[in-house]
């Protein structure tokens, strides 16, 4: 039996959500290394993911369980911390 997930990614200029079938009971890593995203995106470090499910932050990727429409976003590091931002505009002002 099989399962619809989508998985996204989004650099600063362009998101990709793939949807794709994965056999049920699947984790979130075998699910990310059996769809494409890996070849469209080299520059994701698998070795050292950040992912969530529908925004919410999944620490054991080896041992989640994804469901049926799970969406499963990996998420890049941040260039700036929001401090640094922060501090950034009050100095543009």
């Amino acid at each position: 039996m099989t399962i619809n997930i989508e998985i996204a990614y989004a650099t600063e200029k362009q998101q990709d959500i793939l949807k794709i079938t994965t056999p049920k009971n699947s984790k979130i890593i075998d699910a990310i290394k059996s769809s494409s995203i890996l070849e469209k995106h080299p520059e994701i470090d698998i070795t050292n993911l950040a992912v969530g499910v529908f925004g919410k932050r999944i620490y054991e990727i080896d041992n989640y369980v994804i469901k049926n429409n799970d969406r499963i976003e990996i998420y890049r590091p941040l260039l700036k911390s929001p401090n640094q931002k922060r501090l950034e505009r009050a100095k543009n002002k």
